[in-house]
């Protein structure tokens, strides 16, 4: 299962932890899980099925350009970061 690293502002709904395993082979199902297990934490990390503006998700290092399509291996860690913005 993926470990997924849970930003401080959403630790509040997964009972404080910093990071939690899930199933998936997509950050859209990595997503799903994670809702299905703590309520809410979808709606915080997606809007019009995107990933928030504001936010980026890195698989296994890589900020990458496929959002929720992003592929997802089994011993993957996954990261939802601010998105940097700026020049």
């Amino acid at each position: 299962m993926a470990i997924v690293w849970i930003p401080p502002l959403i630790r509040p709904l997964t009972e404080g932890k910093s990071q939690v395993e899930v199933a998936g082979v997509t950050v859209r199902e990595i997503v799903q899980a994670l809702d299905a297990r703590y309520p809410g934490v979808a709606e915080r990390l997606v809007e019009e099925d995107r990933i928030r503006p504001g936010l980026s998700v890195a698989v296994d290092g890589t900020v990458g350009n496929k959002g929720l399509r992003e592929p997802v291996g089994p011993d993957s860690e996954v990261h939802f970061v601010p998105a940097m913005t700026g020049g």
